[in-house]
């Protein structure tokens, strides 16, 4: 008997909810009418919108995954706005809603902050392009350095001379200051040497012009420069400096520094050496 009782109690309940409903859209028939033209319309709005900004992204040559992502967040936010209108259109009180919605991102933005901020940092540096993929890099705060391998959303990728693959989060990258070795294609050979006292600075200047001349790394178009660089204790700094290509930099240093010592020791130039002289007293 209670079984039935309960039974009748939802079945009333049920035909009384269905009751409203069917009294709810006679009364909102029109409603539902223009909110459905609305509908209708908005969307082949919106999708037009999406192919010129779509056009737009791709004459400026913005990376595909940044590009696809914003072109999926505007979808999202456009869709969301025409969903809200079209409530309000039908009496639905669409102010707690987005109250709803506002309080619901502010919680994943403060639990997420961290990713978010990588995230923002990815676009940032995929829109401004202050590396590309191929450059070698320094990020000064940890020290971390190698050729870029991949840039990604969340993280950029390095691989190292000895080929380890460093991971770093664009937050950081973004946040700190960043050196791009092969920006420009070549770079600065700066060296330095030192010579006795006693040797000959002019002699000294010709040998290591005549080096960095006839070495195959230095640019063709570029200029030798010799020079003393400081008077030492012990020595005098002579520096010298070619442009070499960024790619040749570590292999063009170390031959040039080997060839100055064969040259060095094949014409009698001394390099000097911290020297310690002890004197014994027999008593």
């Amino acid at each position: 008997m209670f079984l039935s009782d309960i039974e009748d109690i939802s079945v009333s309940k049920l035909e009384n909810y269905l009751d409203k409903l069917s009294d709810w859209l006679m009364n909102k028939l029109f409603q539902i009418l223009v909110m459905l033209i609305f509908l209708f319309i908005a969307f082949k709005i919106a999708k037009l919108i999406l192919k010129l900004i779509k056009k737009a992204f791709d004459k400026s040559k913005l990376d595909y995954s940044v590009s696809g992502f914003l072109l999926s967040l505007i979808k999202i936010l456009m869709y969301v706005v025409i969903i809200i209108m079209a409530a309000a259109m039908v009496g639905f009180q669409v102010t707690s809603l987005i109250t709803i919605l506002g309080t619901a991102g502010l919680a994943i933005g403060l639990a997420l902050q961290g990713s978010l901020a990588n995230f923002a940092g990815g676009v940032l540096i995929l829109i401004m392009k202050p590396f590309k993929v191929g450059d070698y890099i320094i990020e000064n705060d940890k020290g971390c350095e190698g050729t870029v391998e991949s840039i990604d959303i969340f993280y950029t990728k390095l691989r190292t001379f000895d080929n380890k693959q460093i991971v770093i989060p664009n937050g950081n990258i973004t946040n700190n200051s960043i050196t791009n070795v092969t920006s420009s294609g070549k770079r600065m050979l700066d060296l330095t040497v030192g010579i006795s006292y006693r040797q000959d600075i002019k002699t000294v200047k010709d040998l290591i012009t005549g080096i960095l001349e006839e070495s195959s790394y230095r640019m063709p178009t570029s200029e030798v420069n010799v020079f003393v660089s400081s008077l030492g204790e012990n020595s005098i700094i002579i520096g010298f400096r070619c442009w070499v290509k960024a790619s040749d930099y570590w292999n063009a240093r170390w031959a040039i520094i080997e060839e100055v010592k064969l040259q060095f020791d094949n014409n009698g130039i001394e390099i000097p050496y911290n020297r310690l002289d002890i004197t014994v007293k027999n008593n």
